[in-house]
């Protein structure tokens, strides 16, 4: 499972023009779900998600997480992150998970955030949505369950 994690003022989605999901101070996270992933990768996901110290404490360093920070995460599914590009031009989305095996692993993700004490929004699953977001920093990390960087 991939994660980009944005930290943000606000963020929000909409599908055909209505808004799904909005949040202020918090996460914005592009989630992607890779070919054999399981429920050991959506809690370690979780884990790094909850527990990221890159909001200000009183001194101004990066050293509280979202939760004593009082934040909230907008989480949208995003296949393209197991896009592979090493290649030609047209990206490559064999390493994608299905979506009868991706939607299950991408929900237990937000539940998971949602266990953990977070608001979470989402967008909805395979559509077009239309993301906004005022990334704060800016703070932008990648988060992978099975990559080192």
């Amino acid at each position: 499972m991939r994660l980009v994690v944005q930290r943000v003022l606000e963020a929000s989605v909409r599908v055909d023009g209505e808004l799904l999901g909005s949040v202020g101070k918090g996460f914005m996270v592009l989630c992607g779900v890779e070919d054999g992933d399981t429920e050991a990768d959506a809690a370690y996901c979780v884990e790094k998600t909850v527990h990221l110290r890159v909001f200000e404490d009183d001194a101004g360093k990066m050293n509280r997480d979202i939760l004593e920070a009082g934040g909230a995460v907008l989480a949208i599914s995003q296949f393209t992150l197991h896009g592979d590009v090493r290649h030609g031009r047209r990206p490559s989305f064999i390493r994608a998970a299905r979506p009868e095996a991706a939607v299950p692993l991408y929900e237990r993700y937000c539940e998971g955030l949602r266990e953990a004490g977070l608001r979470v929004e989402t967008g909805r699953f395979g559509a077009d949505m239309k993301v906004a977001l005022v990334n704060d920093g800016p703070v932008t990390l990648l988060v992978d369950s099975k990559r080192l960087f």
